[in-house]
Formats: structure tokens, C-alpha cells, sequence
């Protein structure tokens, strides 16, 4: 029972070390505008974006806990700026 109590904290601070990591996407987006950080703001669990409307890039941070690099790129597709996570094609 002992060592169950000790090792419960420990467990817990690993968990919590790992939920509070933040992710970060890099999307190519074609035809690129301002209404993409506004689309973005919208999705639950992004923390931070940054967007190069001359390179057609958007940077975004986002709790992976909450989101995932492909529901980021859908949202800006959706938004009618055709998305790609950097990496993935494209």
C-alpha cells in the first residue's frame, strides 16, 4: 500500500508533464488571407497562429489534448484556403 502512495504522485506529475505539451503545425495554404487566423481562432485547443500571407504559410500551436494537425488544416480548408500540413505532400 505503501509504495502505491508513493508511486500515485509520481504517476500523476508524469501525466501532467506530457498534457500541457503544446504541438505545432506547419500548414501550405493556397490563396492565403487574413480570414484564416479568424477561422482558426475559432477551433477549440489552438493556442497561437502565425501567418505569412506572402510565403502561404500558416504556423499554428494547439493542445493536442483538445485538436489535431489534421482538424487544423481542415478548418482553413474548409474556410475555402486549401490546406497541407508541411511534410504531408503538397
Amino acid at each position: 500500500m505503501r509504495k502505491m502512495l508513493f508511486a500515485l504522485p509520481v504517476i500523476l506529475a508524469m501525466d501532467l508533464a506530457f498534457a500541457g505539451s503544446p504541438m505545432t503545425v506547419v500548414l501550405d495554404v493556397e490563396n492565403l488571407t487574413c480570414p484564416t487566423e479568424k477561422a482558426l481562432d475559432r477551433v477549440t485547443g489552438v493556442i497561437k497562429t502565425h501567418v505569412d500571407t506572402k510565403a502561404g504559410v500558416v504556423t499554428v500551436s494547439y493542445d493536442p489534448a483538445d485538436t489535431n494537425k489534421s482538424a487544423v488544416a481542415r478548418t482553413v480548408t474548409d474556410a475555402g484556403f486549401p490546406a497541407t500540413p508541411r511534410g504531408e505532400g503538397g
